[in-house]
């Protein structure tokens, strides 16, 4: 890989390490179609059931947290 191509795959990594959507990236690089940066920088986006796991994770422990005994409110009598 030539120094211009590390640069511009490091380039990439960074944006989509920072949140940077498919359609930024895109863009960003020039690239015709979403397609296109997706078949070369797929493997860098976090994983979608990871997100939803943690997000699912965050969300019960909240809950958790302000009910520990995991009743409605309104059987706490």
């Amino acid at each position: 890989m030539s120094p211009f191509h590390e640069l511009r795959h490091h380039y990439a990594s960074l944006l989509i390490s920072s949140g940077c959507s498919v359609t930024v990236v895109q863009r960003r690089l020039g690239h015709a179609t979403a397609e296109e940066t997706l078949d070369t920088y797929s493997h860098l986006w976090p994983d979608d059931d990871e997100k939803t796991t943690h997000a699912v994770d965050s969300l019960l422990g909240a809950v958790l947290s302000l009910n520990p005994r995991g009743m409605a409110a309104s059987d706490n009598g």
